[in-house]
């Protein structure tokens, strides 16, 4: 089996793309997706967060929530909104936010290939967070929302998507957010024997987001399996819904920290405790962390900057990283938060929010503290990745993101 594979896709009408396709379901609220799918009929947020069509009390993990998508997803492919292509194709996914621009091929990638870790991992996921996207591929039997993998950037591949992306697309819309997504269908037998093969020909794939999505797509895999006494390893579900992009087009972000409570501190006890290991100082502005090792917190309507004294940082490429100096000397022994993937009392907040999120947070009264970061180099998630370790939840926060609808995978 390929490590990659075209697949025949599910895609909104060229005309209508603009209409249907939505901001990944897992960087919106409940309540920002229900506003923006207001008046909006064709939105894949109805797919992708169905509780937007149900009573706001139902918790988001009911089981009426998953069968609401499998009815949305069906409704919009009755009234051919959404088609799927009668042949198998790859599709160019680019993506153009400001002066970036990076450009992906949507495939399907083998989940075999995930299971024994050619295709690497840099995070453990969070168990419900996981439950609820097999409770969601299964129900909807689709994947939805694609992976998103880089990597090491090839030059037959970045020939052949230049030469391709100089054809004119099938879809090229803005989002409301300014984000620029354009598609091209890889019709071509020999281009697509061409993508086959060279992916084939390497070594590993790497997660940059949609840990999730790839481990409830496994899951899936080996239930089906295990029911299907005619399994050959061909079936749909053997392989889950990826962009593919070069790592040299990729754009990290920070990836924040808000907490509810300061542990049964005051805010005095808790910076003089926070001062053991890293100098505190006061700041009049927003503190944007410049370098590794430096961090911004916000408490109490008031911003410092926190360096860590050189000498707790070791050489190990995890314990070395910015998330988890934060997490060893600050929020496990001082916050008492010693796991951030089951602790409700943490949250995460993407840095493409900006420093304004995480004072809104605070100052609303939902958080007690929050922690700016500097990004994580993609330098960094592949060394720790081939080392076979992984990061804190939650280390990484790539921009601009996949938004979901443009292409899916029935399964």
């Amino acid at each position: 089996m390929s490590l990659i594979r075209p697949f025949a896709g599910l895609r909104p009408s060229p005309e209508l793309a603009a209409q249907v396709i939505a901001p990944p379901y897992d960087v919106l609220s409940s309540e920002e997706a229900r506003q923006r799918a207001q008046n909006k009929p064709y939105s894949f947020l109805h797919i992708s967060k169905p509780e937007i069509d149900l009573d706001p009390n139902i918790s988001a993990y009911d089981l009426r929530v998953y069968a609401k998508g499998a009815q949305s997803l069906q409704h919009l492919i009755a009234q051919h909104i959404l088609q799927q292509d009668t042949q198998p194709y790859y599709y160019l996914y680019r993506l153009v936010m400001g002066e970036h621009q990076q450009t992906g091929i949507v495939a399907v990638t083998n989940v075999a290939d995930y299971d024994t870790n050619r295709i690497r991992k840099h995070e453990f996921t969070r168990p419900d967070k996981e439950d609820d996207r097999v409770r969601h591929i299964d129900v909807l039997n689709a994947q939805t929302g694609p992976v998103f993998l880089t990597y090491p950037h090839h030059a037959v591949i970045d020939d052949l998507v230049a030469r391709l992306t100089a054809l004119p697309p099938v879809v090229d819309v803005t989002a409301d957010d300014g984000i620029v997504h354009t598609l091209w269908i890889v019709e071509n037998s020999s281009d697509i024997a061409l993508i086959t093969q060279t992916f084939d020909q390497m070594p590993n794939l790497y997660i940059a987001d949609g840990h999730h999505r790839s481990a409830a797509a496994s899951r899936v895999a080996a239930q089906r399996k295990a029911m299907n006494s005619k399994h050959t390893g061909e079936e749909n579900y053997n392989y889950f819904l990826s962009v593919v992009f070069p790592d040299n087009q990729m754009k990290i972000l920070d990836y924040n920290r808000v907490i509810q409570d300061l542990n049964h501190l005051t805010p005095e006890q808790f910076l003089r405790a926070t001062g053991k290991d890293f100098v505190v100082e006061s700041s009049p502005h927003p503190v944007k962390p410049q370098r590794a090792g430096e961090f911004g917190m916000y408490l109490a309507q008031q911003w410092y900057r926190l360096t860590i004294h050189a000498e707790k940082i070791p050489t190990d490429p995890v314990a070395s990283l910015d998330v988890s100096l934060l997490a060893e000397h600050l929020i496990a022994p001082i916050l008492g938060i010693t796991d951030p993937r089951r602790d409700k009392r943490i949250d995460f907040v993407g840095g493409i929010r900006g420093l304004a999120e995480l004072e809104k947070r605070v100052n609303s009264g939902e958080m007690a503290v929050a922690f700016a970061l500097h990004p994580t180099s993609l330098a960094a998630l592949m060394a720790v990745a081939d080392v076979g370790q992984v990061m804190p939840p939650k280390s990484t926060w790539f921009e601009p993101k996949l938004a979901d609808g443009m292409v899916s995978h029935l399964l």
